[in-house]
């Protein structure tokens, strides 16, 4: 069992996160709203631990998501970045179990989505958070992807389930007091899963456990989420422990940007903190991926096995590939990953140029001005990186496959 730093190792399950009783539910409600703006683990952490369930998959999936990796690490925090643009989004990222019983939620909360609507309402259960239900939704899909032989989507589910697991691991997720709002200690939720990870990366351990099939995928991913509710109460009472020792203009930085003051946690505020809890945080970030490797698996056996090579062009990984596969691998299992600068989210990315269009003889000869204009100095420019076609395998009504190529990765 591993050691979070001072104190006890786990918290209790029953821990409150308040001082009182009771909340004012006038409060709770204005409160709530504000709910979507909270992200988890950052695109930092999401990355992170997508790539890391690449290297726990079995060699039968693995040359398939290596070849995709860096198009399913990017695509794994478009879950966040819709947020703002889609009002159905935000709820998908949490739950707020506490809201239903402060002494025992998860008794008091039916597994089953249906039960759970018909006990609390529809309403109630959007509010409050769904993140246990798009997670199966979400698995279904890609068990479905699977089984239609459908790249483009098994590549955009792989990324989704695995942003939404990966959620599910933040303690912060599943509590009313999301930011520490409601304790004085607003900032919290970026402290613990973005500036944490970010600053203290070359010290954790990611090294889990292989990915094993998962017989009832609802029923682990809520054990995730009451695993998490359990590290509630001591997120906060070990940050209040620091705060009363440290002066508030040691605890806080202060930004202003377009006439707007933002306060965000120290950086020796996180370095007190993290020897605290950053055992805690590293414990959870290293358990996600097991979990979302786990999940991919079962997707694929559940969807027929299929045979990823032939859904790859060149159907199997390059000389190339294996040697760069096999070297992050060793560099993930010595805990080197992140101090050879290898985790994709480190990278900053590569710019694609476009390709310039070019024009029919006719279209030339109607744009005769720009024929005329002086051309510019030509600058060196580096080559246009190739972009893996991918086999796209669909049953028709009648049985019959159909193969399409599409032109790449969707965007």
């Amino acid at each position: 069992m591993p050691n979070f730093g001072e104190g006890n190792l786990f918290p209790p399950k029953n821990h409150s996160i308040f001082h009182e009783k009771t909340l004012l539910p006038l409060l709770l409600a204005a409160l709530m709203l504000a709910h979507g703006t909270a992200g988890a683990w950052g695109f930092f952490g999401h990355r992170t631990i997508t790539q890391i369930a690449v290297y726990e998959l079995p060699t039968s999936m693995q040359a398939f998501y290596y070849r995709h990796m860096a198009e399913i690490v990017r695509l794994s925090t478009s879950p966040d970045e819709r947020r703002n643009t889609d009002p159905t989004e935000a709820p998908k990222h949490f739950i707020d179990i506490d809201h239903y019983s402060e002494s025992d939620p998860f008794g008091r909360m039916p597994r089953n989505y249906d039960k759970a609507v018909e006990k609390f309402s529809a309403d109630t259960i959007k509010k409050y958070g769904t993140v246990p239900w798009t997670v199966l939704e979400t698995q279904n899909n890609l068990t479905e992807a699977f089984r239609m032989r459908d790249t483009v989507s098994i590549i955009r589910y792989s990324a989704e389930l695995s942003h939404y697991v990966g959620d599910a691991f933040v303690p912060l997720h599943t509590t009313v007091n999301y930011d520490g709002q409601l304790t004085d200690q607003k900032g919290l939720h970026s402290l613990w899963e973005s500036q944490l990870p970010e600053r203290f990366i070359n010290g954790y351990n990611l090294v889990g456990e292989p990915a094993k099939y998962v017989k009832d995928p609802l029923a682990a991913i809520w054990g995730v989420l009451q695993e998490s509710f359990g590290f509630v109460g001591e997120t906060f009472d070990r940050a209040t422990k620091i705060e009363k020792t440290m002066k508030p203009d040691v605890r806080f930085t202060f930004t202003h940007r377009n006439g707007k003051t933002s306060r965000r946690y120290s950086d020796a505020f996180a370095d007190a903190y993290d020897k605290s809890v950053g055992g805690m945080v590293n414990y959870r970030l290293k358990g996600a991926p097991t979990m979302i490797s786990s999940l991919w698996l079962t997707a694929w056996q559940d969807g027929g096995k299929p045979n990823l090579n032939e859904l790859m062009t060149p159907s199997k990984i390059s000389k190339e590939e294996k040697e760069k596969l096999s070297n992050e691998l060793a560099a993930w299992k010595n805990k080197t990953l992140s101090q050879n600068q290898l985790l994709l989210a480190q990278q900053k990315p590569k710019k694609v140029e476009v390709v310039d269009e070019i024009k029919s003889a006719k279209d030339m000869a109607d744009t005769p001005d720009e024929a005329a204009a002086p051309t510019p100095v030509s600058t060196p420019t580096e080559p246009v990186p190739a972009v893996d076609k991918l086999k796209v395998k669909t049953k028709g009504k009648d049985g019959t496959e159909k193969i399409k190529q599409k032109g790449g990765v969707p965007k």
